[in-house]
């Protein structure tokens, strides 16, 4: 929670491997080392959305997966370090899958692929009818078994938390990540939180600074300026973070909210979209299983020392359990041109 005490957040910029600069060896290379998910994404991307579908880290097995639909893919992945696997559905079909989930525009949908399961799994929150779940079914129906309709108790909200130890004149959310730009420093939050530029203030009603940045829908994040002495350093509670990074699926992972505190998780998707209702669909989303409550919006998403996403919103709570989602912290940081401190 936001006080008198030190506001705990960090982040940092990190580099991104082009996949126009990654350079496959030949299938009959001689084995290359294991591939990490950052350079596995880099190869799915270079294969392209018609030959692979999704990558994700099997812990078990201590290796990264790639999901190929041919088996010249398979072939280039094997000779690249990381695990193949063929699968019946590519990425760009279940791309297509999911605009047809959108086209649906029904509140109260988030949709996702699966690269486990290779398929796009959509689930429904407690507000959506069984008319609607049908009316979403004959949308997708053309993709058959590429598409899985599930519910999911409560309803999918941004975790804005009206009325009580209020850090505008309005809501209470989370801080995320402190960053920087040259002399001047900030704070990183959800962009839900940062609509209409308003000025921050600790639960204490110390001014902070005002917003100066926000993007939302479409996006989910926000900066605010500190132009106060309010105390602010390079942690996430006792966690000290040193770098940035993109989340992969399977990626154990930890959430910091002022409501609910410390909680962990697994990623369990990427390029996630969520249609919270009145037009605010927000995509490019990190899902998880790590639970959040109502003034958690914002908070911190980290793995270890590396700083991964800020809250946007979910479904469930952190005493039954839920989902929850979080916008790529590095979109952020690329888009306001900060770094950690």
């Amino acid at each position: 929670m936001k006080s008198t005490r030190r506001i705990q957040m960090i982040a940092v910029a990190s580099g991104m491997l082009a996949a126009t600069a990654f350079a496959l060896p030949s299938a009959t290379a001689a084995p290359a080392p294991k591939a990490t998910p950052a350079a596995a994404e880099a190869i799915a991307a270079h294969l392209g959305a018609h030959s692979t579908a999704g990558t994700y880290y099997d812990s078990a097995r201590g290796t990264t997966v790639v999901n190929v639909s041919t088996q010249a893919a398979a072939d280039a992945v094997r000779a690249a370090g990381a695990t193949p696997r063929l699968v019946a559905h590519s990425s760009a079909e279940l791309a297509q899958a999911g605009e047809a989930a959108r086209k649906a525009d029904i509140a109260g949908t988030a949709w996702s692929v699966d690269p486990r399961s290779d398929t796009l799994v959509v689930n429904v929150d407690s507000r959506v009818t069984e008319s609607q779940v049908a009316q979403l079914r004959r949308s997708t129906a053309g993709y058959g078994d590429a598409v899985q309709v599930t519910r999911v108790a409560g309803t999918f909200n941004k975790l804005i938390s009206g009325g009580d130890a209020v850090l505008t004149t309005s809501w209470r959310c989370s801080v995320g990540f402190n960053v920087r730009s040259g002399s001047t420093y900030y704070f990183l939050t959800a962009g839900h939180c940062t609509e209409g530029l308003p000025a921050y203030y600790t639960s204490g009603s110390v001014y902070i600074g005002p917003t100066v940045g926000t993007s939302f829908p479409g996006n989910d994040y926000g900066i605010v300026r500190y132009d106060s002495t309010v105390a602010h350093d390079g942690t996430v509670g006792s966690q000290d973070i040193t770098t940035a990074a993109n989340a992969y699926v399977g990626e154990s992972v930890t959430r910091r909210g002022s409501t609910t505190g410390i909680h962990t998780g697994t990623v369990q998707a990427l390029n996630a979209t969520v249609n919270y209702g009145g037009g605010d669909v927000v995509s490019g989303l990190i899902k998880t299983n790590v639970c959040a409550e109502p003034g958690d919006s914002g908070g911190s998403l980290y793995d270890k020392t590396a700083a991964i996403g800020l809250t946007s919103g979910g479904s469930g709570n952190c005493t039954s359990g839920g989902t929850t989602y979080f916008q790529p912290v590095t979109e952020a940081l690329s888009a306001y041109g900060v770094s950690v401190f």
